[in-house]
């Protein structure tokens, strides 16, 4: 990594409209539990909690929304208003500057993701130790985000239109096609962190379920991770300054 790019970087996101209004959107699934906590709904706390607000509104729409706007902004930004240019001018090497970004976006959507999962939690469940869907949910949501943050920096390198590509992906491809689809799964990093966070909760099958196994969730963020950051860094070696994408 790079502590130059890494400090430039964080205050170009702390400084950015989008980051207030992620903040705001983080607090919408802490109303929800709120509204649900005290309106005495009959649903069963534990499966609402790990089945709808985790992992529906927390990993389904807030974590990769959060990782899309990170992801995409940290390098998208500079190609956008022509500071790639300084950037890929100095001798740093592709892979570096890659890293950077990455770890950036990652902390970012990280500590916004966690924050809404810890809130939300805490005021939805009786007990945020029971069968360890809080614990689950909180490495789930730091193992996505790296995926998420990694593929999104990716689309970043390759498009201008990161973010409509992104979008779509996240809403049309995990959103509607991976549910029609059971064998898409592979390829939605939604079902990753899904299947990370029910490899840890030791609550029974009723409360959560994953349609992917833990280690298989395990080994497919560690190969998506490490394919999309090698090939950014591939990509941004071949980038050619003024190229059109």
């Amino acid at each position: 990594m790079n502590a130059a790019i890494v400090g430039l970087t964080v205050r170009q996101l702390l400084g950015a409209k989008r980051t207030m209004l992620l903040v705001l959107v983080a607090l919408i699934p802490v109303v929800i539990a709120a509204i649900r906590r005290f309106s005495g709904n009959d649903v069963d706390t534990d499966h609402w909690t790990a089945t709808t607000l985790l992992g529906q509104l927390v990993v389904g729409t807030l974590l990769p929304l959060g990782a899309l706007i990170f992801g995409t902004a940290t390098l998208g930004s500079e190609f956008e208003d022509g500071t790639a240019v300084y950037l890929l001018s100095k001798p740093i090497a592709r892979w570096r500057i890659v890293a950077s970004k990455l770890v950036v976006a990652w902390g970012a959507t990280s500590l916004l993701v966690l924050v809404s999962t810890v809130a939300s939690a805490a005021v939805s469940l009786e007990s945020v130790g029971e069968g360890a869907i809080l614990a689950g949910f909180v490495i789930a949501v730091v193992l996505g985000a790296l995926v998420y943050c990694s593929f999104f920096v990716l689309l970043s390198i390759l498009t201008s239109r990161a973010l409509i590509v992104g979008l779509l992906y996240v809403f049309i491809w995990e959103g509607v096609l991976t549910r029609l689809f059971g064998g898409l799964r592979i390829l939605s990093v939604r079902k990753y962190a899904l299947g990370v966070a029910d490899q840890i909760i030791t609550a029974p099958s009723t409360v959560f379920e994953a349609d992917l196994g833990g280690g298989r969730a395990m080994f497919l963020i560690v190969a998506v991770t490490a394919l999309t950051f090698v090939y950014a860094a591939r990509r941004l070696r071949s980038w050619e300054i003024g190229e059109s994408t």
